[in-house]
């Protein structure tokens, strides 16, 4: 395999110069712990790696907007962060169940929100088909292991999992990018940054090749503040999530004014529950209460043989999460 060519940038504008310059078999690498495998494993050939790691990206500040985030902030850094910590615990919490500490140390926000799915298909050693590594070969999980694959959102050429527990507290936070590209900067909701796999699940985001994430804005909310996160996985230690879900809650009196629900590891995307959010508004927060909100909830999932136990455990999880708000007092009831 012939070792791609390395170029270090020291400012935005000479990273989107070398993206225009050697077009999409360039890619960003910061922390890269992600990309450094898929190189590995054979599933990334880039041309050209274009090293950002020394870009001024790495700040986290609060203001009357709401929290900023530097797309090269290392997820420790985020985590350990006051303002993050106090008025957004669900992203801290997300961020600390996230991948092993040495692994929080170098990887980056925005290498985090881009990093790529965990189906085995996609990342085995021995190549097997599948849409998103070889767009028309096929997908290898329609009759092969499917435990821990999408149950909702997915298509039949892919139900692979978005993996990444930040992006799904971000989604509840109603999070927004900040990008940059040579046609100048935007801000697109987090929650419309991922696209379902539909026919073409090789495309994962609405960004452009040449266009960089600069920081990520977290809205200032009394829900933001009133906010968990909980991961289901196999195993304490390090594991992707088999179910994850992020809730924010603000009440007037005993009554729920606001409430946010995000799941992981359920669908190709943070899968925002917004019809039971909606039947929780104005209503007490108990546990009969929730439990009929969520009854419903994932009724439209397509599981496959052996991942449907995901649709129930999701509604569990995401009943435990708002009650374990409640518990702790983040709520008043």
């Amino acid at each position: 395999m012939p070792e791609p060519g390395y170029l270090r940038v020291a400012d935005t504008a000479a990273a989107l110069a070398a993206l225009t310059r050697y077009g999409p078999s360039a890619r960003l690498i910061a922390g890269g712990t992600d990309l450094v495998n898929l190189i590995k494993e054979g599933i990334e050939r880039p041309d050209v790696l274009v090293d950002i790691g020394r870009l001024p990206l790495d700040t986290v500040r609060a203001d009357g907007d709401g929290l900023w985030i530097g797309a090269l902030t290392t997820m420790s850094a985020a985590a350990c962060h006051p303002a993050l910590r106090s008025g957004y615990p669900a992203v801290a919490e997300a961020l600390e169940l996230s991948a092993s500490p040495q692994i929080r140390n170098a990887a980056t926000i925005g290498g985090n929100l881009l990093q790529r799915t965990r189906c085995p298909y996609f990342r085995a050693e021995t190549k097997l088909p599948c849409n998103k590594r070889q767009p028309g070969s096929g997908c290898a999980a329609s009759a092969g292991h499917d435990r821990t694959l999408a149950v909702i959102g997915g298509s039949d050429a892919c139900r692979a999992c978005h993996p990444s527990d930040l992006a799904v507290a971000l989604v509840a936070l109603d999070a927004e990018l900040t990008t940059e590209s040579p046609r100048g900067s935007r801000t697109l909701p987090l929650a419309r940054l991922y696209l379902l796999p539909g026919d073409a699940p090789e495309r994962e985001t609405v960004l452009e090749p040449d266009e960089i994430i600069v920081a990520v804005r977290v809205p200032s909310s009394p829900a933001a503040a009133r906010s968990g996160y909980l991961k289901v996985r196999e195993r304490a230690s390090y594991e992707f999530a088999l179910v994850s879900a992020a809730v924010a809650v603000e009440t007037d009196g005993a009554l729920i004014r606001d409430v946010r629900i995000a799941l992981g590891g359920v669908a190709p995307r943070p899968w925002r529950l917004y019809e039971v959010e909606r039947r929780l508004l104005g209503r007490e927060l108990t546990e009969p209460v929730v439990r009929e909100a969520l009854a419903s909830a994932l009724d439209e999932a397509r599981p496959l043989k052996s991942n449907g136990f995901k649709i129930e455990l999701a509604r569990r999880s995401t009943c435990r999460a708002l009650l374990e708000l409640r518990d702790r007092g983040v709520v008043r009831t």
